[in-house]
């Protein structure tokens, strides 16, 4: 339903229900816990300028919530100073009215942030399509979730906050399905396996994660892979995470033996030639990013229900690494 905002604006209306994790909350707390590019005090002056409905009846910031219970938002207005469109490439796979998907290329970054204020996901989104949604603030529209700058694959981002949130309640509840393509250099004594570890911060470097036992950072994370193809020293992976930790397939991996191929943090190296694949003095290199690719993506329409999937190639940078590998390291 359309209505209008706090500050006179004419805007959609945003439905949630309240779940078990929330039951007894205060309604501005709640709140604050889904739309976390907005103050608690931005909310509760929504709130009591009657932009919030419970059960189709206005109520207080400290109203104390029920398990089902419906809440009816028009979010007040946020500063419009997002990213600069940008006329970036975009391989687009798939849109409609509610979302779209992507395949990110694996030198872009998502959204600006220090030193990257340019060239982003977000700039090329902007430039592409008119309208996304605001849930994740003015530098992160129609942000879902995020991959590595390095990462290439599929992304999915919402048009609309209602498609936002309730996208973002199937990656928190873990029911998408996500599979990587991983190249990685080293040895595995399984064809399959569950790696879990759980993941907390490095002790000393702030960059990486770091498989940590009882640390207040730590979290339980599980990873499983399956060997899609064996060469001498190298492998290709089949990735498909169980959970959704910073940095998780990249120090899981690690972990066992084989880190993904040209993983600077994890496994000391940024690139490789033929050469290092063939034996010979070829220089060219093949690849110089992370050999980390988000092929599959499987999840519900957050507006028809229906089962939907997204599927993208292998990148051809990574694809150049295989051929190698299969002509000069068969195992």
């Amino acid at each position: 339903m359309t209505s209008k905002s706090p500050d006179g604006h004419s805007s959609e209306a945003v439905e949630l229900i309240v779940g078990e994790e929330h039951i007894d909350s205060r309604l501005d707390a709640f709140l604050a816990t889904q739309f976390p590019s907005y103050s608690r005090v931005k909310l509760r002056q929504a709130i009591n300028a009657g932009g919030v409905q419970v059960g189709g009846k206005r109520t207080k910031a400290s109203y104390r919530l029920k398990v089902g219970q419906s809440i009816s938002i028009v979010l007040p207005e946020l500063p419009k100073d997002g990213p600069a469109p940008e006329d970036i490439p975009l391989d687009v796979l798939y849109e409609d009215d509610h979302l779209i998907a992507v395949n990110k290329s694996p030198d872009m970054v998502v959204h600006p942030a220090k030193g990257h204020w340019s060239g982003t996901l977000t700039s090329a989104l902007a430039f592409r399509f008119g309208q996304l949604s605001s849930v994740g603030g003015p530098s992160r529209p129609g942000i879902v979730h995020r991959l590595d700058r390095e990462t290439s694959g599929v992304m999915v981002v919402a048009k609309t906050d209602q498609a936002h949130l309730r996208l973002a309640a199937q990656f928190e509840a873990r029911t998408t399905e996500k599979e990587y393509a991983a190249i990685v250099i080293g040895s595995l004594d399984r064809d399959r396996d569950i790696i879990e570890q759980p993941i907390g911060a490095h002790p000393y470097h702030r960059e990486r994660k770091a498989i940590r036992a009882d640390h207040s950072t730590s979290r339980d994370a599980k990873t499983f892979y399956e060997v899609v193809e064996r060469f001498r020293g190298f492998a290709l992976l089949k990735v498909v995470p169980k959970t959704g930790r910073t940095h998780q397939i990249r120090v899981h991996l690690a972990h066992v033996g084989a880190a993904v191929l040209c993983d600077r943090l994890y496994g000391g190296r940024s690139q490789i030639t033929l050469g290092e694949i063939s034996g010979d003095d070829e220089d060219n290199i093949l690849l110089n990013r992370q050999a980390l690719h988000a092929r599959r993506l499987a999840l519900t329409h957050p507006i028809t229900g229906e089962a939907i999937e997204f599927v993208a190639p292998l990148r051809s940078d990574m694809e150049s690494v295989v051929d190698a590998l299969r002509t000069h390291r068969s195992a």
